[in-house]
């Protein structure tokens, strides 16, 4: 890794890059991230019943996307780290939102009406890393790693289940568990893990898109993928609050809770673009950028929610884009961001997504998501474990995840409370958080 990092970059972070140089890598990452874009969107519509939608949710998550990886690179006015910092749509957003809105579908609210309540509440919760990154300090001595990764294990566990249903050919699919979902999904699956075994970074990145493509094709030989698109060829406007905007605490709690867990990520991630970037890791310097990156997600979450896209997160396998092409030109970022901002203003693009077979989309994902367990873990062991650490994860996972697999557990507590902690992410994160701040510290970890 140390020798990676001596290694002199073709475009340094000021560097102005050349046409050809500035598309071609611009492409590269837009191959690494534009399935983690458009897969929450995807699964929270068809989750939620908002599939006459979805065309829409993608587009502007694309173009939400693309206008966030923009302010990260120019880094106005110090918001923005002022480097390849590609935003795209956060997983770890999915179970909340998703409970959110069984919730008010279950109480007979429209789709408008869901989706209103939903972009109303991540509107708000994007003022939380605004706040946050003037006491980043703070903030970082009550989300440890260990509750760090206690949620992100928690988040990875919950979206699982999503995978495993679209593998199946999706919620309610009357060939539910047909052996042709079961083989596409595994093809897919296959496809992903073979690349990934491959010796070439470009194969690792593209691993995802390729298995979804090759999936496709195999489903559309089958007869199981038919590909139709709108006749209008206008494009996708962005429309400010086009879906209205409304507020609920019981809504906004876990979400602003996943926020708040979220920040934690993008400090990760920023300070590894700072390495590969060749920035300074201590200093006045460093702790600018991190700010500003803080402040260039919570803005690109303003951004998601004014235009009808779900919270945006700063990418991590965009870091090993720049590792493989030594390209961290934050004039790159500002290529990768217009192209995704085209791309978000093409419907019959976002229109082909919406398609994607089930069972492809599901054996996809399962990586994607057992890839957020695997991240979570490696966080939540970056300290040694004594017992005191082993005690909050037996607690946080038993309760969390009992009450997701048995949420009529709280029936008797009020609808509020019920709402609120009736996932595992709320209620296991909320008491790793508790219990973190209340049990005492081995005198031995003290001293370190």
């Amino acid at each position: 890794m140390q020798k990676t990092n001596d290694e002199p970059l073709l475009y340094g972070l000021n560097d102005r890059l050349p046409f050809i140089p500035a598309v071609c890598t611009a492409v590269q990452h837009m191959l690494a991230s534009i399935v983690g874009i458009v897969t929450p969107p995807l699964i929270i519509g068809s989750s939620l019943g908002l599939t006459q939608f979805l065309p829409y949710l993608i587009s502007m998550s694309l173009f939400a996307s693309g206008v966030g990886t923009v302010i990260q690179a120019v880094r106005f006015r110090n918001i923005g780290a002022g480097m390849i910092c590609l935003q795209g749509t956060s997983f770890a957003f999915l179970g909340v939102i998703i409970a959110g809105g069984l919730l008010l579908k279950q109480q007979g609210a429209t789709p408008e009406q869901i989706l209103a309540m939903i972009f109303g509440c991540t509107l708000v919760s994007a003022i939380i890393p605004l706040i946050v990154s003037q006491f980043i300090h703070t903030f970082s001595r009550v989300l440890t790693p260990l509750v760090t990764g206690i949620v992100i294990v928690l988040i990875g566990i919950s979206l699982i289940k999503v995978s495993i249903t679209d593998w199946g050919g999706g919620f309610g699919a009357a060939d539910f568990a047909a052996p042709h979902n079961l083989g596409l999904g595994l093809f897919t699956l296959l496809i992903i893990v073979l690349m990934n075994c491959s010796r070439r970074p470009w194969c690792k990145l593209s691993s995802i898109i390729v298995g979804i493509v090759a999936g496709s094709l195999l489903a559309t030989l089958l007869g199981k993928f038919h590909p139709q698109f709108s006749s209008g060829l206008l494009p996708a406007l962005p429309i400010p609050f086009r879906f209205g905007i409304s507020f609920s605490w019981s809504v906004f709690i876990p979400i602003a809770l996943v926020s708040l867990i979220s920040i934690i990520e993008t400090v990760g991630d920023l300070t590894a673009n700072c390495m590969l970037s060749k920035q300074p890791l201590v200093g006045p310097d460093f702790q600018n950028r991190i700010r500003g990156g803080i402040l260039g997600d919570g803005v690109s979450c303003l951004v998601a929610a004014i235009f009808s896209s779900f919270p945006n997160t700063t990418f991590a396998q965009n870091n090993g884009v720049i590792q493989m092409t030594q390209v961290a030109s934050r004039y790159a970022g500002i290529w990768i961001g217009g192209l995704f901002i085209l791309l978000g203003l093409f419907p019959q693009f976002s229109q082909l997504l919406e398609q994607l077979p089930k069972p492809v989309l599901g054996g996809a994902t399962l990586v994607m998501f057992g890839s957020v367990v695997a991240a979570g873990i490696r966080i939540m062991t970056r300290e040694s474990l004594d017992s005191r650490s082993m005690l909050i994860i037996a607690l946080a996972f038993g309760v969390g995840l009992g009450i997701e697999s048995q949420p009529d557990i709280l029936k008797a507590m009020p609808q509020f409370f019920q709402t609120l902690f009736q996932n595992a992410v709320t209620s296991g994160g909320t008491l790793a958080i508790l219990l973190n701040l209340l049990l005492p510290v081995s005198k031995e970890k003290s001293d370190v």
